[in-house]
């Protein structure tokens, strides 16, 4: 029963919170669609630390898309053995984890140590911080966990299932013989995209496209001559 509510219901149960909470947020608190940065009172540690988890974030995703989106069988097509993907996504993944973890660590210890920074985060970049903090580490020790593979391939079981789900068909019955450590790392993934629509994460999906067809914003100075040209900025 846990089971079936685990890797069926629960998918399902964030899903709908991630989709329901964003058309929420975007409809009554677009003021608050931002990713809030505190830039102004803190740069070096801030350009640091979101450097290198931004990055390593993204060489992250890259490699869950190839390795949890992508069937097996493209691989095997392609002539990649099960023990060369492994060598490839140990030598990708390891690092980008750790880049992440690292900046986010920095992240979190600027927020907590540097006064005008702490002062002014909100409950809400708190819970961001610590879901993102068990995603990454939970990931990371997964991957340094399966090291060896131990007959363990995801790309047979946490990938079909999360297939499944996509396509409205899950099927438990690939989650049973996944190890603990990686289950734990999918229920706090899913804990993250359950919160995101309530945090700052949500500008991720921000994109500044309509400052490409933007009007023309003329500014002139306040001088007594009524002669001062305008001039355009774009």
């Amino acid at each position: 029963m846990l089971e079936q509510f685990l890797w069926v219901i629960f998918p399902y149960i964030v899903l709908t919170i991630f989709i329901g909470g964003h058309i929420w947020r975007y409809q009554y608190d677009q003021f608050g669609w931002t990713s809030k940065s505190s830039e102004v009172l803190e740069k070096k540690q801030l350009r640091l630390g979101s450097l290198m988890f931004h990055w390593g974030i993204l060489f992250v995703f890259v490699g869950h898309v190839m390795g949890i989106l992508i069937p097996e069988s493209v691989y095997t097509t392609l002539g990649i053995t099960e023990e060369t993907y492994h060598l490839i996504a140990l030598a990708g993944g390891i690092p980008a984890g750790l880049a992440a973890l690292i900046g986010l660590l920095i992240l979190i210890r600027r927020r907590a140590t540097i006064k005008r920074v702490r002062v002014t985060s909100s409950r809400g970049d708190w819970i961001a911080l610590l879901f993102l903090a068990i995603v990454i580490a939970s990931g990371l020790s997964s991957t340094l966990l399966n090291v060896d593979s131990r007959g363990f391939d995801y790309r047979t079981t946490i990938g079909p299932w999360f297939r499944s789900v996509l396509l409205f068909h899950p099927d438990p019955s690939y989650m049973e013989t996944v190890p603990v450590w990686f289950k734990i790392h999918i229920l706090a993934a899913l804990g993250i995209f359950a919160v995101w629509p309530f945090t700052r994460l949500v500008h991720v999906f921000s994109f500044p496209l309509r400052y490409l067809r933007r009007s023309y914003v003329v500014y002139r100075k306040r001088t007594p001559k009524q002669a001062e040209q305008p001039y355009n900025i774009h």
